[in-house]
């Protein structure tokens, strides 16, 4: 694999140059269990030698930029990155077990969030404000200064353009830890960034180990934002490092969403979104529908039609291109094997199909387990593997009541043709996105994207993430 990729990933970008770290990671691809590649594995050194690169982009050439200028440099990065979507694609296939087709969707999004931000970095405004006699009163948006991503394993090139590109966008100058699992899409996205020309230091990527350059990362003093994508129990460390600077956190920590389906539902519709959002990237997706609750009017007919669907799904290596490929690593294969073990004494309603030995990789078969109760594990925990559970329902309150009875709050979905059932229950769900007849809109560059409870808080994606990368200033001139 090292010989198909244009960059050394045994190095890491600071300040604009290209430079080993003091230790290196193996990367392991997860389809095959070979060896991809030594990378970069920076430490706290690092990170400092990171976080005064970005300052000093903050006091330079960055700095000064105009946001037109900003706007352009990301759309020029956007179109770059158009032009490797398919090496990209191959890369992300490679490191993270995702379907090449899944994997080439993610280098496309990642172009259309810096075509997005580029195209808003001018448009961030503020306002007048009326006030006393003789004042003139207004607000403007301005950059933290340096911010910090730490990002996952999962979808690394859309969670970089939605954090990285809008913090770019209002100004910031940032420093990128990508999750040791992954680190070869984020190298590329660096190269990619410098030769479209933006400026050194703007954007630095040190790979390197959570409890150690995670963790310096986090805790820095010269960091004035922290955007963390990951575990509720690392986003809290990750709070609690950054709160001893007072620095403000975006946390996004997944979810136990659920896809409610009611009696007058549109099956047909309904049928692709209740098996997709649950099966897609092996079921590793923070916004997973890993709950299907149905009303029990039609759940033996919901329940019979997913069987189907899931008896037709196959399960193997990422460049096969299948449904479903591996699970990040052998780890989280046993994280997730852990829980299913869990539902032994459960029905399983159907299974997927391995077109591949189970032991040449990390894989599982997807399953789904009917009538769960909502208090069994299952029901209530994040398993981040492709693991679906049915719930039935009598009432809309029944519904209601199940769906928020989780610690998570990130996505819901309502399928009726009730129009008053579907507003009163966007209302009462909790969740930061509820769709309506539909399941995650197409992925939306431009909705707000972020949750309740543990799934965290802040919003990325679309204005949102600009202003979450910002800070508000008021100025109120006395002219007389």
């Amino acid at each position: 694999m090292t010989q198909a990729l244009w960059f050394d990933p045994s190095l890491m970008l600071i300040g604009g140059s290209w430079r080993p770290a003091t230790g290196t990671l193996t990367l392991i691809n997860p389809s095959d269990g070979t060896e991809l590649a030594q990378i970069a594995a920076g430490q706290a050194a690092d990170i400092d030698a990171a976080v005064a690169a970005a300052n000093a982009a903050r006091a330079g050439a960055w700095g000064r930029m105009s946001a037109t200028e900003r706007g352009r440099i990301l759309s020029d990065i956007g179109r770059a990155v158009l032009a490797r979507v398919d090496q990209l694609a191959e890369i992300e296939a490679h490191d993270v077990g995702k379907p090449l087709s899944q994997a080439r969707a993610d280098a496309v999004a990642l172009a259309r969030y810096m075509e997005f931000y580029g195209g808003a970095a001018d448009k961030v405004m503020g306002e007048t404000i009326p006030y006393l006699d003789g004042y003139t009163v207004y607000t403007l948006r301005e950059p933290h200064g340096v911010t910090g991503h730490i990002v996952p394993w999962n979808y690394p090139m859309q969670i970089i353009g939605r954090s990285v590109g809008a913090a770019l966008a209002m100004g910031n100058a940032s420093v990128l830890k990508p999750a040791e699992e992954a680190c070869l899409t984020a190298l590329a996205f660096a190269h990619i960034c410098a030769e479209a020309g933006l400026p050194d230091g703007a954007l630095n990527v040190a790979p390197g180990r959570g409890p150690e350059a995670g963790a310096a990362l986090a805790a820095h003093p010269g960091v004035q934002h922290i955007s963390f994508t990951g575990s509720v129990r690392t986003g809290a460390l990750v709070q609690q490092a950054a709160g001893a600077n007072v620095v403000p956190v975006t946390l996004e920590l997944g979810g136990k969403s659920p896809q409610l389906v009611f009696d007058d539902a549109d099956i047909d519709a309904a049928l692709p979104f209740l098996v997709n959002a649950g099966i897609q990237n092996a079921g590793q997706t923070c916004s997973a529908s890993s709950r299907i609750l149905v009303q029990r009017g039609v759940y033996e007919n919901v329940r019979d039609r997913m069987a189907v669907a899931y008896g037709e799904l196959t399960v193997g290596p990422a460049m096969d291109d299948l449904r479903v490929g591996p699970l990040i690593s052998t780890r989280q294969k046993q994280i997730v094997e852990g829980f299913l073990n869990e539902g032994a004494n459960l029905t399983i309603a159907a299974q997927g199909q391995m077109v591949v030995a189970p032991d040449t990789g990390a894989y599982v078969l997807p399953t789904l387990f009917d009538n769960v109760p909502p208090d069994h594990t299952l029901a209530r925990e994040e398993i981040f593997g492709p693991v679906q559970v049915l719930i039935p329902f009598d009432t809309e309150d029944e519904a209601v009541t199940i769906a928020n009875s989780t610690d998570y709050g990130l996505v819901a979905s309502i399928w009726t043709a009730n129009g008053a059932r579907q507003m009163r229950l966007a209302k009462r769900l909790h969740a930061g996105q509820v769709f309506i007849n539909n399941y995650g809109a197409g992925g939306g560059v431009e909705l707000p994207f972020g949750g309740v409870g543990k799934s965290g808080h802040g919003r990325e994606k679309g204005f949102e993430a600009l202003y979450g990368f910002s800070t508000l200033k008021t100025v109120a001139a006395h002219h007389g």
